[in-house]
């Protein structure tokens, strides 16, 4: 159900190893199991931040019933210093887009989270 998707412009030695880590702290982090975490990772690619090339990032976040501007703000402090101590990359150098899509418009194994856990939302 969640998925973290992380676009960097840095080189990431091992992005197999890197990927598992992510995933381990978001689920840490956002209360979620790991059976549903989804974790995406785009390294090395062509990015500017602030009209430069230095490093940078690009973060999404999407999550069903955990997503309000209370969370948004532990979430970000969170993956701001989980990318700035992983990829050096300071947290003015990156934004981090928080979605709640809602159990209806998220589809699951041929259905939606609604169908399968009931709830509009």
């Amino acid at each position: 159900m969640p998925t973290v998707e992380v676009k960097t412009n840095v080189k990431i030695d091992d992005v197999p190893a890197y990927i598992l880590k992510l995933s381990k702290f978001s689920v840490e982090t956002l209360s979620k199991p790991e059976s549903y975490m989804n974790v995406i990772v785009s390294q090395n690619v062509p990015m500017s931040f602030n009209g430069t090339l230095d490093p940078a990032f690009q973060c999404t976040i999407t999550s069903l019933g955990n997503i309000n501007p209370d969370a948004n703000v532990k979430y970000s402090a969170a993956f701001s210093k989980f990318f700035e101590e992983t990829l050096k990359v300071p947290n003015d150098r990156g934004y981090i887009t928080f979605i709640d899509p809602g159990r209806s418009h998220l589809g699951y194994q041929g259905t939606t989270f609604a169908e399968l856990f009931g709830g509009k939302k």
